[in-house]
């Protein structure tokens, strides 16, 4: 008999071929779950103290500009050597922050008196401000167009013009814009205290459109999913993402999310979206079709609230504002496959 098994037609690689498999499926079940963004540094911010905003990036100097809103500062972070590299001080609760590389202009939105501070990117010394009378805020910058972007005041959308830095057009809205984004003819604008996503023309300035947010309030961050043409806006009150049609604002999906949101972003090389909340978690969602879930919470630190995805660096970057434990700090994340 055993000589008979021996001998049957390809029994030896289906023996082989068996082992395999239950040898996978108890490596599976022995190795703890990949998470899908890998912790790689940790870089110090010095003495940066208080509440951390919004960051950008100079991708030719490998620099990080993170606005320390709380010490009324800049922390420069140099990415390659991974240090700070300085802070510029003298700021009035500095929030936005955008960078151009086509005029190598650095500009930085001052909540405190309405101002916007200009520095050039060669040596970060001062190089004008802008004038905006109170609560400057979120900046986004549209290089190829020569246009900045900046949400102020009690409901209003600047549009300055780069070359110049001239104020050329002012979109009233209904009360203080938060996180907003650029589409080629559109601006998506969140504004919370009024429960609506409004609607901006480019060309003209003026709002053509505002969305009620269905119910759910404190639209913080957004971003959007320009294959998909969805507009993804991250909620406080529920905890949830919701996902609306970029053609006409309607809701589409939502889906849970960890609390107190404050960045959202979209990884298109992997269909991910990466929230960041000061409940002290990075929540990763994936994306298909209509369709989006959970796929991993990764614990950080609490009131870890602020990051930003840098797709051509492929790192996710948190700010970690300072606590009992520790100092205030960069995190770098690498996304894995």
């Amino acid at each position: 008999m055993e000589a008979r098994m021996r001998s049957l037609p390809g029994f030896s690689a289906l023996l082989a071929a068996l082992a395999t498999i239950f040898l996978a499926e108890d490596t599976a079940a022995e190795s703890p779950e990949v998470p899908p963004l890998q912790l790689e540094a940790k870089i110090p911010l010095g003495d940066v103290r208080g509440r951390i905003d919004h960051m950008a990036i100079d991708l030719a100097r490998h620099r990080l500009f993170v606005a320390a809103l709380g010490s009324d500062s800049l922390a420069v972070v140099d990415l390659e050597a991974q240090r700070l590299d300085r802070i510029i001080g003298d700021l009035r609760e500095p929030q936005g922050v955008g960078y151009d590389p086509a005029t190598d202009i650095l500009y930085v939105a001052n909540a405190g008196d309405g101002s916007v501070r200009l520095f050039k990117g060669s040596d970060l010394s001062p190089n004008g401000r802008i004038e905006l009378g109170s609560d400057a805020d979120n900046i986004r910058v549209d290089s190829k167009a020569g246009r900045i972007f900046i949400g102020y005041g009690n409901g209003a959308l600047a549009i300055v013009d780069a070359a110049t830095n001239n104020k050329i057009a002012d979109a009233p809205l209904n009360a203080h814009p938060e996180s907003f984004q650029l589409e080629e003819s559109r601006v998506f604008i969140n504004v919370p205290k009024a429960s609506t996503i409004d609607v901006v023309d480019r060309t003209s300035g003026q709002k053509i459109a505002s969305w009620p947010t269905a119910g759910r309030g404190a639209n913080f961050a957004m971003v959007l999913d320009r294959s998909r043409q969805h507009v993804v806006v991250a909620f406080r009150q529920p905890a949830e993402l919701g996902v609306f049609s970029a053609a006409d604002g309607n809701l589409i999906a939502s889906v849970p999310t960890c609390g107190d949101v404050d960045d959202l972003f979209l990884d298109s090389k992997r269909d991910r979206v990466y929230v960041s909340c000061g409940e002290g978690f990075l929540d990763v969602l994936a994306a298909d079709g209509n369709s989006y879930w959970q796929v991993a919470r990764i614990a950080t630190a609490p009131g870890a609230r602020t990051s930003l995805f840098v797709a051509e660096l492929d790192r996710l970057l948190l700010a970690v504002s300072v606590n009992r434990e520790a100092a205030a700090e960069i995190w770098s994340f690498r996304p894995r496959l």
